[in-house]
This record gives C-alpha cells, sequence and structure tokens, in this order.
C-alpha cells in the first residue's frame, strides 16, 4: 500500500550511487564484421570513454581497456574520437595527449601522429581505406589553425588536404578518391547559423580547387556520397533542416528528398553527429525532430516516406548502417538513453544492445509530458515530469515542488525522455519541467533565432512564463518552485534569479556570469558566439554589462548552489568563484562546490554522487521538506 508522505520525502530505490552508474553515455558505434563496437563513459573510473564490444556468446568486453579514454579535445566539446577500419582495427583519440593512436583487439595500441602537446584531432572517419579527421593546431596563438587531414598507419603522421576556413568539418570523400565534400564555416557564424558545403578535386593528396555549392546563409551539414556524381546533404533553406540531393553533372541541379516540416539535423556542437545514413538499397534511414523525435525511412526515388515503429523519441542519432540494420542511440519516452539496433524492415524494428532499459523498472521512471505554455515572445515549449512513486502519495490537497531545469548552448534541445537522473527527484516527489526555451532547436530556424540579440532577455522571459504556466495549471506550488542549469543554462538561471522573484531556489553548473569575461576567457568555438547572441564589440559593451548577472547580484536575495569543475576551459572557474564571492559578501545563502579533474560538464561518477545529494539537500532545505538518506548541505 502507497504511504502518504510530503512530497520531497518519498522513499526512492534510486541511489546517487545507482544514478551515477546509469548516468554512463553512449558515444558512437559501428558494425565490425558480425560485431557491435560503441563507446561509453565510465563514470566509475574517472569519466573515461571505452570502446567496448558485443561478443557473439552475448556478452561485454572492453576493446579499448583503461586506462586509455577515447576523447577529443577539438572544439573543446570533441567528437568523433573515433573510428574503425574494414578489418576491426580501432583508431582513436587519447585523451591525454590528443594524438591518434591504432589498437587491434588484444594487441597493444601504437601511435599515427606524433607528439605535440600544442595539436588535436577529431571528427575521425575511414572511408575508401582513407582515415580522415579534423586537425586543430594551437601554437603560441589564440586562435588555432584547423585543416582536414589524411592519417597514415606507418606512423608517419597526418597530411593536409585542405584548409580555408575557422572551422571545417564532416569530410565526405567519393567512391574514387577523387573529389572531397566538407562543411566549413568562418567566425562569427556558429555552424547553425550559416556554413558552406564545399566540394574540391584531389590532386597529388591535396584540394586543388574547391566550389561552395550550398549554403551561405543557410546551414547545410553531413554530406554523404551517393555515388561519384551524387551527393546527399543536409539543408534548411525553407526554415527546416531536410534532406538535400544534388547530381554534380546536371548543372548542380538539386532537389529536397521528403520534404517535411521538421528537421533531420541540429547544432553542431561536437564532431561525428549524424542524422542520417544511407541503407544498402539506396534508401535513407532519417532523424526527424519536431519537438519529439521519430525515426522514417525515405526513399529518394519516389520521395516517400515511412515512419519506424520504434520505442525512441529523443536524443538519436543514426551511427552507422549494414544493409537494411541500423545502429542507433537515444531514448524513449519509457527507455533511457542506450544503444539500439534497428532493422528497418523487422517487425519488431528495435533490439536494445546497450543501456535502453531501467534498472528500477518503469514504474518507478516519470513518463515525460509535451506542454506548451504562452510566452512574451510566443509559445514555449517544454516537458513536464510528474512526481512518480508506486509506493507513496502527498497528503490531499498539497501541491509538489518542481524543479524547472534549463539546457545548455543555448542553442541545443531537449526531448522528452526517461532519465535516471530525472527519477531521482521524480521518484522522492519533486516535479520537474525541461524547458526547450526561445532559442533551441528542434522547433525549426525560427524558434532558434528568437534568441538572436537576446540571450539573457528571450530565455529568461521563456523559463519565467514556462514556470508561472505551471503554477497557473496546478501542478505545481507556486512558491517551491527552484531552477537549475549548467553553462548556457547557468546563466539563464543566475539571469532568473536576478530578474524575478518567481523561483525560490536556484542550481548554476558552472554557469556564466560575466560576458565580459567570458570573451576574455572562452576558446576560440565559441569566442565570437556573442556577436550574434548578444551584439559585436565594442558597440555593444553597455549591453554585455546591463546583462550580466554579476553586475546586477545586488538584486538576487534567492539561495544559490554553485557547481563548478576546476578544469573547465569553456566557462572558467572565474566566474562561479566571482559569483560566490558576491553572495558572500551580501549575505545571501549559498554553498559552492568545486570539482578536480572535471571540465565542462561532470563526467566522474564520485561528481554525480556528490551533485545529485548536494543538490537534493539543498533543495528541501529551502523549499521545505525533509529529503532521506542524503547528508546535510552546509549553507553559507
Amino acid at each position: 500500500m502507497s504511504q502518504v508522505l510530503p512530497f520531497g520525502s518519498w522513499p526512492s530505490p534510486l541511489s546517487a550511487a545507482d544514478v551515477a552508474v546509469a548516468s554512463g553515455r553512449v558515444e558512437g558505434a559501428r558494425f565490425v564484421g558480425d560485431e557491435v563496437w560503441w563507446g561509453e563513459t565510465v563514470p566509475d573510473e574517472g569519466g573515461r570513454t571505452a570502446v567496448r564490444r558485443l561478443t557473439a556468446s552475448g556478452g561485454i568486453e572492453d576493446v579499448l581497456p583503461a586506462p586509455w579514454n577515447a576523447r577529443s579535445g577539438v572544439h573543446e566539446y570533441g567528437g568523433g574520437a573515433w573510428t574503425t577500419t574494414a578489418d576491426g582495427t580501432l583508431v582513436f583519440v587519447e585523451k591525454a595527449d590528443q594524438r591518434v593512436w591504432a589498437l587491434e583487439p588484444g594487441g597493444a595500441p601504437w601511435p599515427l601522429t606524433p607528439e605535440a602537446g600544442d595539436t588535436r584531432y577529431g571528427g575521425l572517419t575511414y572511408q575508401h581505406g582513407t582515415l580522415l579527421a579534423v586537425r586543430e593546431q594551437h601554437g603560441d596563438a589564440r586562435v588555432p589553425a584547423r585543416d582536414i587531414v589524411t592519417i597514415a598507419f606507418d606512423g608517419t603522421g597526418a597530411e593536409h588536404l585542405v584548409s580555408d576556413s575557422d572551422f571545417l568539418a564532416q569530410p565526405a570523400l567519393s567512391p574514387g578518391g577523387t573529389h572531397l565534400a566538407w562543411i566549413a564555416w568562418d567566425h562569427p557564424a556558429m555552424p547553425w547559423d550559416r556554413t558552406e558545403l564545399r566540394i574540391g578535386r584531389i590532386v597529388d593528396g591535396t584540394v586543388a580547387e574547391w566550389t561552395a555549392i550550398a549554403g551561405g546563409e543557410t546551414a547545410p551539414l553531413q554530406p554523404t556520397w551517393l555515388g561519384p556524381d551524387e551527393l546527399v546533404y543536409l539543408d534548411d533553406p525553407t526554415g527546416r533542416w531536410n534532406v538535400w540531393s544534388v547530381r554534380l553533372s546536371a548543372g548542380l541541379d538539386r532537389h529536397a528528398v521528403a520534404a517535411a516540416d521538421a528537421d533531420t539535423g541540429g547544432p553542431l556542437w561536437v564532431l561525428g553527429l549524424r542524422w542520417y545514413a544511407r541503407l544498402a538499397d539506396g534508401r535513407i534511414l532519417a532523424v526527424r525532430t519536431n519537438g519529439a523525435d521519430r525515426l522514417v525511412v525515405l526513399d529518394p526515388s519516389t520521395d516517400g516516406e515511412r515512419t519506424i515503429d520504434t520505442p525512441l523519441s529523443a536524443g538519436l542519432n543514426v551511427e552507422d548502417v549494414q544493409g537494411t540494420r541500423a545502429l542507433v542511440t537515444g531514448a524513449g519516452l519509457d527507455r533511457p538513453g542506450g544503444l539500439w539496433l534497428v532493422d528497418v524492415d523487422a517487425d519488431p524494428a528495435t533490439t536494445p544492445v546497450r543501456g535502453g532499459e531501467s534498472p528500477w523498472g518503469a514504474e518507478w521512471m516519470a513518463r515525460p509530458e509535451a506542454v506548451t505554455y504562452s510566452g512574451p515572445r510566443g509559445p514555449v515549449h517544454a516537458f513536464r515530469y510528474p512526481p512518480t512513486n508506486p509506493e507513496a502519495q502527498a497528503p490531499e490537497g498539497e501541491l509538489p515542488p518542481y524543479v524547472v531545469f534549463v539546457h545548455g548552448g543555448p542553442t541545443t534541445h531537449v526531448g522528452g525522455a526517461a532519465s535516471a537522473k530525472i527519477a531521482y527527484l521524480t521518484s522522492r516527489g519533486i516535479g520537474v519541467l525541461d524547458v526547450n526555451y526561445g532559442g533551441s532547436t528542434g522547433y525549426g530556424r525560427d524558434y532558434r533565432e528568437r534568441l538572436l540579440g537576446e540571450w539573457g532577455v528571450v530565455d529568461v522571459e521563456d523559463v519565467i512564463a514556462a514556470a508561472r504556466g505551471l503554477a497557473a495549471a496546478g501542478h505545481a506550488d507556486p512558491a517551491r518552485i527552484a531552477i537549475a542549469g549548467g553553462s548556457a543554462g547557468g546563466w539563464t538561471v543566475l539571469c532568473s534569479l536576478v530578474a524575478s522573484d518567481v523561483f525560490a531556489a536556484g542550481v548554476s553548473r558552472y554557469g556564466v556570469a560575466d560576458l565580459r569575461s567570458l570573451l576574455e576567457d572562452t576558446h576560440d568555438f565559441e569566442s565570437r558566439y556573442l556577436d550574434s547572441m548578444v551584439g559585436p564589440m565594442p558597440a555593444s559593451a553597455h549591453v554585455y554589462i546591463e546583462r550580466s548577472p554579476l553586475n546586477r547580484l545586488k538584486r538576487l536575495s534567492t539561495p544559490l548552489l554553485i557547481e563548478q569543475g576546476l578544469e573547465d576551459a569553456v566557462v572558467p572557474p572565474s566566474q562561479s568563484e566571482r559569483v560566490r564571492d558576491a553572495l558572500a559578501a551580501a549575505g545571501i545563502p549559498h554553498a559552492y562546490l568545486a570539482f578536480e579533474g572535471e571540465g565542462h560538464g561532470f563526467r566522474r561518477a564520485e561528481t554525480v554522487v556528490a551533485t545529485l545529494e548536494a543538490e537534493l539537500s539543498f533543495f528541501g532545505q529551502i523549499l521545505g521538506f525533509e529529503p532521506a538518506e542524503v547528508p546535510a548541505l552546509t549553507l553559507e
């Protein structure tokens, strides 16, 4: 029988340690002969990324054992840190030295690139017998040099293919090896603003000349050759990323393949993302996103589309294909994130490979509901996770506390999906509202461009409108709504707390507090991001000063928990430390937690445990409930 207990104090089987174990992520996957290999972060091994495989007997073993760590530092966010050759050789970027290494299962890794502490590699891909990568060389300059390179397996290093732009990504080699297609963009654009799809002719191992065939005012992504004369890619001239096809011999005649009012594509925060792949028979398996994700099969010969019946609905990427089968990463309404084998012509189509199942049972996982609230600039999209516990209920008439989650980016997207970290709260009687404020992807270019010039305004208006809409609908106690976010989400947390009294408590994880300091300290990939999100300097200097929460902390009276990785190169610790010092000087209840060995985003199991327990204790102290079995957080 259900116990009657106040919200927030419900007993839960989800310990912080269990959630930390479940917080590992799948990072890429490949078919290797008859085997499936994938990358996986391992929280209880310092957050390293292992490469693992499913054996013929159904067991799981490491291809890349500890202490090796496949993680790229290109653009700081990395991506594409490993791939495989046709004969099953693993190629990976080692986090510690950023060199490219090769490994035959059961053997010892050998280096393919020389020692060079200022050089990084990412976006590894093996095509037509050639290993391609994006190389980033820092040297003494603040602005790194980047190019696309080929890497030999004899240890002689990398050879330059092409540069000619600030940023390059997603190289695609034509079947005969005569041409290269790739994505390029320059400051101040970000890759979801404006990019170019370029094609170049390869002569004597380098691109001799190239032509931009798409983009300039749009954001093409992910070129893929269908043959020596035909290319497919993603582009958004209609305001939605769709698949496009072009024949080079037909005067660059192009058309959208099964165009839809949904996105096949997204923000290129990390290298190696794939939103579609060509099947062996010429059909295309693609992700369609309109708030939630779905998998579709497109037929270029008929412009037909067929939806695949799967339980997956959030964060989908098509990692690799073999015949009619694909490896897809993602999550579903009642399925946590994992790796899935999808056969587009089978019923059922989807089989879990790694993850994708809750060890606590679906009854403990809050099922998200897509909701929309009215905001000053238009609709605000979100996913609501109500308190969910099969063994407890609240006293009649009590409204639950809620935490409004604010994602980072700010140009990214959250989908409604089962989540151990969210269930850690909801199973204890604390609701979660995950908001895709204006600026988020997944709803088209118009929605994401709502934030242009208005970062710190539109995002704040939208999360406040969502919190008020949540309370007005009778879902939350209006006096017990907290807000939490990391990075750009931390910025929105801080801005919201100084702009309103809607929130009773806040959690800022490595959040931006001062825009001018961010310009001085942050890395090259995002160094001009604020040109579009706030305004170009120096003309907009007054806006940078006026919007920065650090300059408005006299308006802050809300208790705050600050969490920061001490190796963060994106938002350095100095930002959080200055907020901490200002709160201490003003006598505002707060706590500051700093973590050695953590960068921008927490990966270590001990850090995940510490933050989950600290946040639960913090919410309990401020929102008025007594959580069970967590140490009390000391507030200064």
